[in-house]
């Protein structure tokens, strides 16, 4: 089980997404300056306990109207190797484990095994910042095709918006900057 420590990161995860965010495909900011803020989430643990897995929830207040961001990210102890120079979204010093190389999670193997684990009903979500304690607010519904299907992560988040399928999906929420509540789909094969 991942252990989440309670110390200092620099830069902190929103100051490496803010420089990321705008220059991501699939932004929906109205200005090219981001002001993401911590919204939701929930982690998966790597069985190996090598690489920390976090599917964070942003929001984005710096246009009309707030955006919210399904950002996944990995956490590594050294370069991953054979990695796109646009996976890595940078590193930071961590207070306990030292420099931390931060990824795309979309773009690591190990991310993407564990959400598949997920939606095959193989994988408990955790907490995002507990350790060792499972988030039943995240929940998988339908069935996952065999073998290796496709699956596809909405990056921008819209409240309510559930597919016509009976194929896995996982729907988790987030806290809107105003104080409401949401939930959506984030991943669905």
């Amino acid at each position: 089980m991942a252990v989440i420590h309670r110390t200092t990161m620099t830069p902190t995860k929103l100051e490496l997404l803010t420089g990321w965010l705008p220059k991501q495909s699939w932004y929906a900011g109205d200005t090219g300056q981001p002001e993401p803020a911590r919204a939701g989430g929930f982690r998966l643990d790597d069985p190996e306990g090598e690489v920390g897995i976090e599917f964070m929830v942003v929001t984005d207040s710096s246009g009309k109207e707030p955006v919210a961001y399904l950002v996944p990210l990995s956490y590594r102890g050294a370069a991953l190797e054979g990695a796109a120079d646009e996976a890595l979204i940078g590193t930071a010093e961590h207070g306990v484990l030292g420099t931390r190389w931060v990824y795309d999670g979309l773009q690591d193997p190990v991310v993407r095994e564990q959400l598949l684990a997920l939606l095959r009903g193989e994988a408990v979500p955790q907490h995002q910042s507990e350790s060792n304690t499972p988030d039943p607010s995240v929940t998988v519904h339908g069935s996952c095709p065999a073998g290796e299907p496709e699956v596809r992560v909405n990056r921008v988040l819209r409240p309510g918006v559930h597919p016509r399928t009976t194929s896995a999906h996982v729907v988790a929420g987030w806290t809107w900057p105003d104080g409401t509540g949401a939930r959506a789909v984030f991943a669905v094969t």
